[in-house]
């Protein structure tokens, strides 16, 4: 069973900057897609970046030019950087995997942006 587990979250102030961190418990480059998901209170869940193993990467038009999904294979590690945060983008911050026909999703993260 893979486990994935965010990291990062946190009371940032609008413009401020946050990466959360998701460590997985199996090796990354297995997976054909990991992502970064968001579900704000009272909304469903909703894409925020993709990552393809052959590295495309896919970003919800309201993150674009500000959020970067990356990983590192060495460290069985998937990272979102976040800057320019605004309060709309608060929110708990999930983590997900895909392989073999099966996906993975972590516990998630708070990131609360407000002044």
């Amino acid at each position: 069973q893979v486990q994935l587990v965010e990291s990062g979250g946190g009371l940032v102030q609008p413009g401020g900057s946050l990466r959360l961190t998701c460590a997985a418990s199996a090796s990354i480059y297995r997976f054909y897609i990991t992502g970064w998901y968001r579900q704000a209170p009272g909304k469903q869940r909703e894409l925020v970046a993709t990552l393809t193993s052959g590295s495309t990467t896919t970003y919800a038009d309201s993150v674009k030019g500000r959020f970067t999904i990356s990983r590192d294979n060495a460290k069985n590690a998937v990272y979102l950087q976040m800057n320019s945060l605004k309060p709309e983008d608060t929110a708990v911050y999930y983590c997900h995997a895909a392989r073999g026909g099966s996906n993975y999703w972590g516990q998630g993260t708070q990131v609360t942006v407000s002044s």
